[in-house]
């Protein structure tokens, strides 16, 4: 019924996440509401750590993704979980240092990292930097000689692989801003010039092609594509690359018309291709890195609103507004983004109206979706939008100057915030007089 496995709809016909009523939820709590299941969170991290196990024979690190959705409480589950994250910026380390997280288990990500993330990075001394350029890496070799420090590196390399999925999100072909090109030669130039910087350690290569990816072949063309140029390395240059990062971009059911395949399926299959190169092509299995984050938050979450007017236009659309919009949900604005919408206070009723859910702000784009199916809402009814969990809150902006809403986690028949909801005074807070 619910493109989640966590919502369901109780005696009162109110849709539940983790077992929770949304609409009492919305009361406590106010709305626009950011709701996360924290036991989907977990099971889904479990998941993909068990697969590694299975398939990679424990030789692996499970890194979730955390520009999916980053603040304290999620970094615990992660340390808990145990998982390592990716970071892709100065704030996101810090958030998740704050939490006392193993930095021997973050990598940090970025196509341009400042000298001061840079110098974080060594400062917290993090597992792996992800060096996407070839200033970036004599910035990096520098700093490491001054400081007298040594740092683990991988290499971002494209693999000319096309994702199939908006322009937008599609980072694994030639002319993407991330990383070294392998047509070129730039990647194996890359390579060479690293084995020159007495202060790095070249200990792994790392790929990502895509967002939201719906079946295996692109996973395995590049896992084919990575484990040549580690052979060719190999052989050329008499090194063994130890570690190889295969990224993230696993696909959610966003709507019913989305069918991604079950995690395991991912994982065997690509491992089945490391396996067998490892051996053709004579190199050892390098240590496997995975990097998925929508994938574990995207279904575990749901933002709750309360609708304000209705506009109908007859033989056009009809309008429902909400109080919330593309301040905390801006995806349907950059990439048309489709999602499946429920109101929760009638979530027992049929579907039977189209609508277009318009946010507040003052932009004709400001839309959560148009022609949705919905049951018949008024003002006053609490709407929920499905899949929300990642690109949400980690999104969020204060454009016309609203403030960013609370996200609640819910887990084992309780709920808590493990962000507040921003007040008028945290809006001004940086203003000077």
């Amino acid at each position: 019924m619910f493109v989640s496995e966590d919502l369901q709809v109780n005696a009162q016909g109110h849709l539940t996440i983790g077992g929770q009523d949304t609409v009492e939820l919305a009361k406590q709590y106010g709305t626009p509401l950011y709701v996360m299941d924290e036991d989907l969170i977990r099971k889904h991290c479990r998941s993909f750590k068990q697969s590694m196990d299975k398939f990679y024979q424990g030789k692996g690190l499970v890194c979730y993704a955390s520009k999916a959705f980053s603040c304290k409480a999620i970094y615990r589950v992660m340390q808990e979980e145990g998982l390592g994250v990716d970071v892709v910026s100065g704030g996101e380390l810090y958030t998740a240092m704050q939490t006392g997280f193993d930095s021997s288990k973050i990598c940090f990500h970025g196509n341009n990292k400042t000298t001061e993330e840079l110098q974080m990075a060594l400062d917290y001394q993090v597992g792996r930097i992800i060096v996407d350029n070839i200033y970036e890496l004599h910035q990096l070799e520098q700093m490491c000689q001054e400081q007298g420090k040594t740092a683990r590196i991988m290499f971002r390399i494209k693999p000319g692989v096309d994702a199939h999925t908006h322009n937008f999100i599609r980072t694994g072909q030639i002319d993407s801003k991330f990383g070294f090109a392998l047509e070129t030669g730039e990647a194996m130039e890359a390579v060479k010039e690293a084995l020159q910087c007495k202060s790095l350690h070249l200990c792994g290569l790392h790929c990502h092609i895509g967002s939201q990816i719906l079946d295996t072949n692109g996973f395995e063309a590049a896992a084919e594509v990575m484990m040549q140029f580690i052979a060719t390395i190999q052989k050329e240059l008499h090194i063994t690359i130890e570690e190889l990062n295969l990224g993230g971009g696993f696909g959610i059911c966003y709507t019913e018309q989305d069918d991604p395949i079950p995690y395991e399926q991912y994982m065997e299959a690509v491992s089945k291709v490391i396996h067998r190169c490892s051996e053709e092509y004579n190199v050892p299995q390098p240590f496997i890195l995975i990097e998925p984050g929508r994938s574990i938050v995207a279904p575990a979450g749901i933002t709750l609103y309360t609708v304000g007017g209705k506009k109908v236009i007859p033989n056009i659309r009809t309008y429902v507004s909400i109080d919330g919009g593309m301040c905390d949900n801006p995806r349907y604005i950059l990439y048309q983004s489709a999602y499946d919408a429920i109101v929760a206070n009638k979530a027992d009723q049929p579907k039977d109206t189209k609508v277009t859910i318009a946010g507040k702000c003052c932009e004709s784009g400001d839309l959560i979706g148009e022609n949705m199916p919905l049951q018949a809402c008024e003002p006053g009814d609490i709407i929920a939008v499905c899949a929300t969990g990642a690109y949400n809150y980690s999104m969020s902006s204060n454009y016309n100057r609203l403030q960013k809403p609370a996200v609640v986690f819910v887990k084992d028949g309780t709920s808590r915030v493990v962000v507040k909801r921003e007040t008028l005074q945290d809006l001004v807070r940086n203003d000077c007089e």
